[in-house]
């Protein structure tokens, strides 16, 4: 069984450049106790200005799938879905742990 991290692409509007920590904080305070939720961070990009990774790792990939399923899922990360950046094709990433030190 292997951790599984997951990254969400987020860029703040010009207008409020504090709205994505803002959701993030408030998703974070609601995912308190999550059970398989090992943790998640903010990432700021020093080279854009505005431009947002949240980094969620949990503990398998059954972790996440049962709690991304679950009901409350899309209610609790609402704030954040206003800020998702594309730009990619997908606004967000799912990747198993196959290596750390």
């Amino acid at each position: 069984m292997s951790r599984l991290r997951v990254l969400l692409y987020a860029t703040a509007p010009e207008q409020d450049p504090g709205a994505v920590a803002r959701a993030y904080h408030e998703i974070s305070a609601a995912l308190a106790g999550t059970p398989g939720l090992l943790g998640n961070e903010l990432l700021s990009s020093t080279l854009e200005p505005g431009h947002f990774i949240v980094m969620s790792e949990w503990e398998s990939p059954e972790a996440f799938k049962t709690w991304e399923q679950g009901a409350a899922h899309k209610g609790t990360t609402a704030p954040l879905r206003p800020f998702q950046d594309g730009r990619r094709g997908s606004p967000f990433g799912i990747y198993d742990v196959t290596a750390s030190y």
